[in-house]
């Protein structure tokens, strides 16, 4: 893969928040994105079909798997992961940097690969990455999400649920973890770190 050296001497305020499978991180962004639609959040690429009311563009880019595989030759990519065995995810390297180059914090919403790979390239592209665990309160409360969200096979729940073990215990490789018992209070939270990440960039 290609690196972006034409970046590499740019900090960039970047607030990743990731977690286990349903444990509402598209909500809590939605959320925020509601109350404070001045904040930039970074659109993910993803091979996998759409949900009812997803848009492409807004939601996520969604493109085939050989689109995905051309932009990952050609160094698009932030970081990429093939989540649950079964999709491609990437985040687009040069809208997010251009965006948290210029001050302003960028949120990236992302698996726990995904997170990881970040870490990784932080160093290489001098990024200044602030990490955010999302956690339910329980593994209960998280299998009750899944089957009440309702867009999975029961083999999918499956394989979520099994990822979703291994993915709470990386809770302590985080800089800071919020527990998602109240969509409001965890979107507050959430709001209240990208607005410091923000005061650190501009000082």
């Amino acid at each position: 893969m290609n690196a972006n050296n034409e970046f590499a001497e740019q900090t960039a305020a970047i607030v990743v928040l990731s977690g286990p499978t349903a444990v509402g991180k598209g909500t809590v962004e939605a959320r925020i994105k509601q109350l404070h639609p001045e904040l930039w959040v970074s659109v993910s690429a993803t091979t996998r079909k759409p949900r009812e009311g997803e848009k492409h563009g807004v939601d996520y880019l969604f493109v085939s798997e050989e689109e995905f595989a051309r932009m990952e030759e050609a160094g698009e990519f932030l970081e990429t992961a093939l989540v649950h065995g079964m999709s491609h995810y990437g985040t687009p390297i040069k809208p997010l940097l251009e965006r948290a180059s210029g001050g302003s914090p960028a949120l990236v919403e992302i698996d726990l690969q995904g997170a990881r790979r970040v870490r990784e390239r932080a160093e290489e592209l001098k990024l200044n990455v602030f990490f955010v665990f999302l956690a339910p309160p329980s593994f209960d409360d998280l299998a009750k999400r899944l089957n009440k969200r309702g867009t999975e096979t029961e083999e999918q729940k499956r394989k979520r649920l099994e990822t979703a073990k291994v993915e709470m215990a990386a809770e302590k490789e985080f800089d800071r973890v919020i527990v998602n018992d109240d969509i409001d209070k965890a979107a507050e939270e959430l709001w209240q770190i990208l607005k410091l990440c923000a005061a650190k960039a501009e000082s």
